[in-house]
């Protein structure tokens, strides 16, 4: 079958590789309707980790099933499903207290495991004709037959959730105001979230002017282009004062803008601690702070030694003054997506307007590359094999 296979830095090639097999009795194999590349993609894809060359790529996947392992019991060939990004066990003690993202026994010696990552398991990815889904009764989220809702349901695997997880970390409660840095998937995703969840005031930041028109658009949001000021001070003279809740949708690449370089994202731009900062200057004392933006122990690109070591320059002095709280960490995608799927069931979300192209597997390279450069119009890419 072919797949989207990692060459080296900033090159992909869509390749012939082995297909999947049922290897335990509950697995499924399923043939790959819809794919995405997604963010965290490009973590690899610029050569910021430890990935070795030959990895598949992809963990954003749903499909057909087309083979049942004889133990699976939920499961028949023919269902539509969309299999969250976390491969999670089911049974574990974090698995059993929601934390599915944290499962310890998927990936021996890692909490937690996904599709088509380094360092998250042996998970081959789904940016390919076909995916192996294992504990697929419990991985496996079944969707209406047909083709309704196919950009929709595709966001299940990661950012709609991811997004909703942002606004849960932070506690957002309706009629609070919020902050989100990041007009990326997520961070549009996020302010969708606040807007779903009846936020009085959404503001959202990026640099990207068609990124902050989607969010101005479809979310209701005051967007906020960090190049045209100081971000914190352009939504205090909004709001009048700090925001209840923030969002950092960005994670450790974050462009800062009083750093300067010959081009609009060079790495010598990068500061992993900006938004993190910003955020607590942003928030009101006693707020919140909520953080899916990606953060790594380890970082061979990063603009210093101390980042590269994943240790950050944060103002926890201020944080402590101000009595903020925050939450971290990646999303239990499984906590929200059955929910979410129901939201966009019955027309109470749609979250398909992120989607900016959807295109072939064939077109993945090119894809990777306009995505990689934040180019005008490419928000969310999904790949139909």
């Amino acid at each position: 079958m072919n797949a989207v296979v990692y060459k080296g830095e900033r090159e992909v090639a869509v390749e012939e590789v082995e297909e999947p097999q049922i290897e335990h009795p509950n697995d499924v194999v399923i043939d790959i309707t819809t794919t995405c590349i997604c963010g965290s993609d490009l973590h690899m894809y610029e050569g910021r980790t430890a990935a070795e060359p030959g990895i598949v790529f992809g963990h954003e996947n749903m499909g057909i099933v087309e083979e049942v392992g004889e133990a699976v019991s939920s499961l028949e060939v023919g269902d539509r499903v969309v299999a969250p990004f976390n491969v999670a066990c089911g049974f574990c003690e974090n698995c059993e207290n929601g934390y599915t993202g944290f499962c310890t026994n998927v990936n021996p010696g890692f909490a937690g495991g996904a599709y088509g990552y380094v360092a998250m398991g042996p998970y081959q990815g789904g940016q390919a004709e076909k995916l192996r889904i294992p504990y697929a009764d419990f991985n496996a989220l079944k969707l209406p037959d047909g083709r309704e809702h196919e950009d929709s349901f595709a966001l299940l695997a990661d950012i709609f959730p991811t997004g909703w997880h942002g606004t849960e970390l932070a506690n957002l409660e309706a009629g609070d105001s919020v902050a989100i840095y990041g007009a990326g998937p997520v961070g549009l995703m996020a302010a969708y979230s606040a807007k779903l969840k009846g936020a009085a005031e959404i503001y959202v930041v990026d640099r990207v002017p068609s990124r902050l028109a989607l969010a101005e658009e479809h979310c209701d949001a005051t967007p906020i282009n960090f190049e045209e000021g100081d971000p914190v001070e352009q939504i205090k003279e909004i709001h009048g004062g700090g925001v209840d809740k923030g969002v950092n949708a960005v994670g450790y690449q974050a462009i800062d803008p009083d750093k300067e370089a010959d081009a609009a994202y060079d790495p010598a731009r990068e500061n992993p601690a900006v938004v993190i900062n910003n955020l607590i200057r942003t928030v009101r004392p006693t707020g919140e702070l909520g953080i899916p933006g990606l953060y790594v122990p380890d970082d061979p690109g990063a603009p210093d030694e101390m980042a590269a070591q994943g240790r950050l320059g944060i103002d926890f002095g201020l944080l402590f003054e101000k009595g903020q709280a925050l939450g971290t960490g990646q999303c239990n995608v499984k906590e929200y997506n059955r929910q979410l799927r129901d939201m966009i069931i019955e027309g109470r979300a749609d979250p398909s307007w992120a989607v900016s192209h959807r295109v072939g597997l064939d077109d993945a390279p090119e894809m990777y590359e306009k995505f990689d450069n934040r180019e005008e119009g490419v928000t969310k890419v999904l790949l139909e094999p």
